[in-house]
């Protein structure tokens, strides 16, 4: 039977691409569901193409065509629900950008879908919250990061063999080379040039600044059972390797590729299956060489951020990712200098401390607090030249 798809974000990066492979595989997949947030053209013409049963967008109401007018439409704060909860879905591909991505993964979790979930800030966030829902409903969660479908594919090879450590590879982005005082005083079109993927502003900016590598140690700890003393990033800029898992015995399994999210997309839709994506095929012959480094943390300073929120627990970290949320759209619109990004995230932490989280009302106070905090010191820190 054809696994019935609902996509969160059909018009970002994830989404287009998941679209792509389920129409390479009609025979397996059919689309039920897509959401956007703003991007109406675009949405029509996906909805024309795999003619979903409901369609929506989570900024609000606009007119609809003629020609898709037998679609249910949702608009507003019910849209992402309606796809996440949506009858006729078998799985929901979360790949929202930020914290909206959270109630929509419980939403769907709770509706018993099976989610994909391409939306780092989810468990960042709310990763006790989803870990409780996941036990009170045995509902099934896989990872479409490139670097966790890594390390999910490393553990499956493992038959059950518990992880000694998790090597958590990052490129580097475009300041690998760069000295501090040259990436304190980037741009958003130097940090905006991605050396090897093609993703969004908001996950550019942070590949450059090395905190997507912050948030995908907190992804790790919560997809993984795992300690944060077992999470090693690693840097490897030819993004060949996507992570690695290294045993008790000091065997190390890795999952290599081209660096194309079309592999990891498709393996979450067919799981446990694997089918054709339609990438090219990784050439060795092209590599004499593959690099590892240990990361930089004073030049890339994001990056220990990841454990001092973990260590401090409760919503830490949540409150960094609220606060890197504001601060990186500050940076894009030339209020703030990059080196910036991290100073507000370290004052919003430093004023807030690790606020109370039990439940989804905690977690909505404790990233309201913070983008607040954010907010004051974007202000007082202003742009400096």
């Amino acid at each position: 039977m054809k696994r019935r798809i609902s996509i969160l974000g059909s018009t970002g990066s994830i989404g287009k691409q998941a679209l792509q492979v389920i129409a390479l595989h009609p025979e397996s997949f059919t689309v039920s569901a897509l959401i956007a947030n703003s991007s109406a053209e675009q949405l029509f013409a996906q909805a024309r193409e795999f003619r979903p049963r409901v369609a929506g967008l989570s900024a609000g109401e606009v007119p609809i065509p003629d020609d898709l007018r037998d679609i249910e439409w949702v608009f507003g704060d019910a849209a992402l629900r309606a796809g996440a909860e949506s009858a006729e879905a078998d799985d929901v591909l979360v790949s929202v950008v930020g914290v909206c991505g959270l109630p929509a993964t419980l939403a769907a979790l709770k509706s018993g879908k099976r989610v994909l979930l391409a939306n780092k800030e989810t468990l960042v966030a709310g990763g006790a919250l989803v870990e409780q829902v996941i036990k009170e409903t045995g509902g099934s969660l896989l990872p479409v990061d490139s670097e966790h479908s890594a390390i999910f594919q490393c553990l499956n090879a493992a038959e059950g063999n518990p992880m000694s450590r998790i090597y958590l590879t990052a490129s580097g982005g475009p300041f690998r080379l760069w000295c501090k005082e040259d990436i304190d005083r980037a741009t958003p079109a130097s940090a905006l040039r991605h050396p090897n993927w093609n993703m969004g502003a908001k996950v550019t900016i942070d590949s450059a600044s090395m905190f997507n590598k912050a948030l995908e140690v907190v992804e790790a700890r919560w997809l993984f059972s795992a300690k944060p003393s077992q999470i090693h990033p690693l840097v490897h800029p030819q993004s060949v390797v996507h992570s690695m898992v290294e045993f008790e015995d000091g065997a190390v399994i890795a999952q290599l590729g081209v660096p194309d999210m079309r592999l990891p997309i498709l393996y979450a839709l067919s799981y446990p299956k694997r089918m054709a994506t339609g990438a090219p095929r990784l050439d060795f012959s092209k590599y004499s060489a593959l690099i590892f480094e240990e990361p930089d943390y004073e030049k890339f300073p994001a990056l220990s951020l990841a454990f001092e929120t973990l260590e401090a627990g409760g919503a830490a970290a949540a409150e960094m990712n609220a606060a890197d949320e504001i601060a990186v759209a500050a940076f894009l619109n030339e209020k703030l200098l990059f080196g910036d990004i991290y100073r507000v995230i370290r004052a919003v932490l430093d004023d807030l401390g690790a606020l109370p989280l039990l439940d989804i009302d905690d977690l909505a106070e404790a990233d309201a607090r913070a983008r607040r905090s954010a907010e004051t010191h974007i202000k007082r820190l202003g742009l400096r030249r």
